[in-house]
């Protein structure tokens, strides 16, 4: 029987389908089947385009309930925030979860990403092509995907379904082991497949160097977390530390790739178009925003952010910017920052233990009690909740003046393309891997303290004298603030609970009136739970009860 080229909405059934033309800009596929699809290297090409529009919208969830928000929100550094009606991040920072399908979205996406890789491996045979490097290429990124979704899963929900064909399936979860094999030896081959050329990555695509540096995240998380010598392959190959090592060191001297000269350069309020008199991080140091098009070289791997927002295409704006940016405001008293929904409130105690001669302290947090941050902030902004006065900066709305308005920095460079509605106009690449973590990873595993030293004194840091734990965890949370890595850090090195509960009893205001952070035994939970997240209950129902929800849930 042909199958037909359609999206897979579940994850262990093939619970629904629908055509692809949303993802690719190619004839309707339903149309075609695998006898006749792929016929060229363009409708292959169409197809991978396909993969990463999926994987997109797995870490760009418009209902916000991605790894990227949620370990964010469940990290020592951030609280829900938001508004009253928005309990139910707070209670997921509680390891207490009120929607049995929260993470029904963000599971689907990675599922529909997942076959599409699939397809695309399974079809790559069927056509010719202009070059075998251009056919190593694609395949390459296939399997890099693959990866990176699995990968996704494993530090969200623990274990999943694995699925490596397009036949419909009903699968229980698989062993850790297998899920981080696989994801092993996808990434083997996606290193071997793609070429080695110095290069500042195409935006929103995948390179050889973003796969080392993904191998490199999953051997630490997987070794870390479940406490392995080494990390295996599917063929039951080994995968050492010395070979995980060197692929880093690959990456870091042959990848053109390294670190942008100055740390507030690499987020859009440093863009010209929003200065303004008397903000430090502007006029005063001269900053320049590099911007997205292809040169920042600090880039490993992004998903870019489209040109082109309108109400018809509003799943692909940068969701992650509005929710995580200020509530309900007026902008002339906040500018250059915009408008969102007010999650993430920064926990002051990272203020706190932030040294003040470190420049990345106020080029990632806004401090709303400095009027040359911000002119004119209210408290209780649409009645937010865990507010604390600080605020990211790094994934937050930006704003330029237009006359005597203020409009969102994509919509003065891109015009009419981009929506005038303030939730869909965010347009910032989301950056996944930076060049910054690759020297720390680098670090962390030779337990040497030159590549932290790069990052360190590229803030304007004195170098430290010989690695530590303590160094190197303290540098991680500095350099890789609110960049959705901060919650897996804790749990790979197993003091997650214990940092947790230090947010028990910190001040906050909710809606103006004064309150104490209480979330309860964040150490319990996090033995209960494993750190991981509920499955969709809907998926646990399509499958007969063959997949089995998280542990502690």
């Amino acid at each position: 029987m042909k199958k037909i080229y359609l999206i897979l909405l579940g994850a262990g059934i093939m619970a629904g389908i629908a055509g692809c033309e949303r993802f690719l800009d190619t004839e309707n596929l339903t149309k075609r089947d695998t006898s006749n699809y792929p016929e060229t290297e363009g409708e292959v090409s169409s197809l991978l385009t396909g993969v990463y529009s999926a994987a997109r919208l797995m870490e760009n969830d418009p209902n916000g309930r991605c790894s990227f928000i949620v370990s964010e929100i469940l990290s020592d550094d951030r609280f829900g925030g938001g508004g009253p009606d928005d309990a139910t991040y707070t209670n997921i920072e509680k390891f207490e979860c009120d929607e049995p399908n929260m993470f029904e979205d963000t599971w689907s996406h990675a599922y529909m990403a997942i076959f599409r890789a699939n397809s695309l491996i399974k079809s790559i045979g069927m056509v010719t092509y202009s070059s075998d490097e251009s056919k190593d290429y694609i395949t390459g990124q296939a399997y890099f995907l693959r990866a990176y979704c699995y990968l996704y899963l494993a530090r969200m929900f623990g274990t999943c379904p694995l699925i490596l064909s397009t036949d419909p399936v009903n699968l229980p979860r698989c062993s850790s082991d297998s899920l981080f094999a696989q994801i092993g030896s996808d990434l083997t081959q996606a290193i071997k497949l793609m070429p080695s050329t110095p290069m500042i990555p195409e935006r929103g695509r995948a390179t050889k160097w973003a796969a080392e540096a993904l191998m490199a995240r999953a051997y630490l998380f997987y070794t870390g977390y479940y406490k392995k010598e080494n990390m295996h392959g599917a063929d039951g190959s080994t995968i050492e530390g010395s070979t995980v090592t060197g692929y880093l060191d690959d990456c870091i001297a042959n990848s053109g790739l390294g670190l942008y000269p100055d740390f507030r350069d690499l987020w859009p309020y440093s863009n010209e178009m929003s200065k303004r008199d008397g903000y430090a991080y502007s006029v005063n140091n001269d900053l320049s925003w590099v911007g997205e098009t292809g040169g920042n070289y600090e880039t490993v791997f992004a998903f870019q952010g489209p040109a082109k927002v309108t109400d018809d295409n509003s799943d692909e704006a940068n969701h992650i910017v509005l929710y995580q940016s200020i509530r309900d405001q007026d902008q002339a008293g906040i500018f250059p920052f915009g408008l969102g929904w007010g999650f993430g409130t920064v926990n002051p105690q990272l203020w706190e233990d932030w040294p003040d001669s470190d420049l990345r302290k106020k080029g990632s947090i806004c401090d709303t009690s400095d009027p040359d941050e911000m002119p004119d902030f209210q408290w209780a902004g649409d009645h937010q909740q865990f507010e604390t006065g600080y605020i990211q900066k790094k994934y937050i709305a930006v704003n330029v003046r237009s006359g005597e308005s203020f409009v969102n920095y994509s919509k003065e460079l891109y015009g009419s393309v981009v929506s005038d509605d303030y939730q869909l106009n965010n347009t910032q690449d989301l950056v996944e891997i930076r060049f910054a973590d690759v020297l720390l990873m680098d670090a962390e595993l030779k337990k040497d303290a030159a590549p932290i030293n790069r990052v360190r004194v590229r803030a304007g840091l004195e170098p430290i004298a010989y690695y530590s734990d303590e160094a190197l965890r303290a540098e991680r949370r500095h350099e890789l603030a609110f960049e959705g890595l901060r919650y897996y850090d804790l749990l790979r090195w197993g003091i997650a609970g214990e940092w947790l509960n230090k947010q028990n009893g910190v001040a906050i205001k909710n809606d103006g009136a004064s309150a104490t952070v209480q979330l309860g035994d964040m150490k319990a939970a996090i033995s209960r739970t494993g750190g991981f997240l509920p499955i969709p209950q809907t998926e646990i129902d399509l499958s007969a009860g063959v997949l089995k929800q998280t542990k502690g849930w």
